[in-house]
């Protein structure tokens, strides 16, 4: 495994699985999958409805605690009560910490609530924070208004889209990017782009893996999903080979600056009103 070291001094693993979409059984298995096979970063969120899954997955595989680099998101739902909803969530997972926590999306009190996990810091339960979707705009707000810079942000990332206009101003913040769609979706035509194919040729690896290994060599932690135990142990095996700079400048020109899913207004407003009762999960 590689490491990124993140603009608190804290480190974390460039490839996590992620756990979006997943039942609570699926989760469950596939964090067991993942730390039995070298993981040691796990993403949730509240709104995936598996934490309590996650914390179960974790407890079973026996990797101890403070090796495991956890990481969930905060809800809009909860944010009006953000100091509670983070002892809640801990409390789903099952543990006294988190390594990061992320506001998952830029609706309603999100100043408020980030201010309630910079709290959260300070009483030890947070060790870094991060915003999930934030546009740029919305990330100077909080930077303007709080005093612990994000550590993180997690934003849809991939050669079609690398986003690098909102890199190069992280970059002056030490924030790291956490990749979702790392794999452009399972679009086809990205996955299959023929320079994947020709390096993977040479690298004697599977497309998929040519992509993420791009993503850690620029910088990008990625947290792939995959409930195939194979797919699981696939996404990590990228650190036997390293691209060079100009096939690294290759898959520059791919950039289409494309995402797949755009934010608007009426969807900020639809997830600020969608309040599942988190603690009825499995």
């Amino acid at each position: 495994m590689e490491f990124i070291t993140l603009n608190n001094g804290t480190k974390a693993p460039k490839v996590g699985i992620g756990t979006f979409l997943m039942s609570p059984a699926d989760a469950e298995q596939a964090v067991f999958n993942a730390l039995r096979n070298g993981y040691r970063l796990i993403d949730t969120a509240n709104a995936y409805m598996n934490e309590k899954a996650v914390g179960r997955g974790i407890a079973k595989s026996g990797v101890a605690r403070e090796d495991i680099y956890l990481v969930t998101k905060l809800w809009p739902s909860v944010y009006a009560d953000a100091d509670r909803a983070i002892d809640e969530t801990l409390a789903r997972l099952g543990t006294d910490y988190v390594d990061l926590l992320f506001l998952h999306q830029p609706a309603g009190d999100y100043v408020g609530a980030y201010r309630a996990m910079e709290r959260a810091v300070k009483a030890g339960k947070i060790k870094s924070l991060g915003l999930s979707n934030f546009p740029e705009e919305k990330f100077a707000e909080i930077l303007a208004a709080c005093e612990i810079r994000p550590a993180f942000v997690q934003v849809e990332a991939h050669p079609y889209y690398p986003q690098a206009k909102l890199k190069e101003t992280l970059s002056w913040y030490g924030t790291a990017v956490m990749a979702w769609y790392p794999l452009g979706h399972g679009d086809k035509s990205l996955v299959n782009e023929p320079l994947f194919t020709e390096l993977g040729k040479k690298y004697g690896k599977s497309n998929a893996q040519i992509i993420l290994r791009w993503h850690t060599q620029v910088g990008n932690v990625v947290i792939p999903g995959s409930r195939n135990v194979d797919h699981i142990r696939d996404n990590i095996d990228l650190f036997d080979f390293a691209l060079t700079e100009e096939e690294l400048s290759e898959i520059t020109k791919l950039d289409k600056n494309t995402p797949y899913y755009t934010a608007t207004e009426a969807a900020l407003d639809g997830y600020l009103h969608f309040a599942p009762d988190f603690d009825a999960q499995e």
